[in-house]
């Protein structure tokens, strides 16, 4: 399985999980950034922890919320993270599945899977590096 695979399969684990502003726990809630860091972190398991806190509706994203070792990428590809602009002031966060999008969902008040285009406009994406995270494959030397 390639690394972005694992990426969608962290994010589909997450499915059904409550929707909780700044959740990082599938147990007890997860918001965007919780899904994605669990996405995230089942492809990279040593992965620092993203942001537990943060303004929300600020227009802008931190810095510190799209970990290290992804670079960016047009977002077409299973794994992928989106960043949507839902209004001027809010964004949010999604991973590309092969069916659509993996996101928390504060209406339906937990994570789904959205089928289909993503219904946002994208603003910017991020593909997990493979070469920061290894390859299932041994590079020949």
């Amino acid at each position: 399985m390639i690394v972005g695979e694992r990426v969608a399969a962290g994010a589909r684990a997450t499915l059904g999980a409550p929707f909780r502003i700044q959740g990082r726990d599938p147990a007890g809630g997860l918001d965007c950034v919780g899904v994605v860091e669990v996405a995230v972190r089942a492809a990279c398991p040593d992965l620092p922890p993203l942001p537990a806190a943060y303004r929300l509706r600020c227009g802008r994203l931190p810095r510190h919320a799209i970990p290290a070792g992804v670079r960016r990428c047009v977002g077409d590809r299973v794994g992928d993270i989106l960043l949507f602009r839902l209004s001027p002031a809010q964004l949010h966060l999604a991973v590309r599945s092969d069916h659509g999008i993996i996101h928390a969902d504060a209406l339906a008040r937990r994570v789904v899977e959205r089928a289909g285009p993503p219904p946002w406009p994208i603003v910017a994406a991020w593909r997990v590096d493979e070469d920061a995270f290894g390859r299932d494959q041994p590079r020949e030397e």
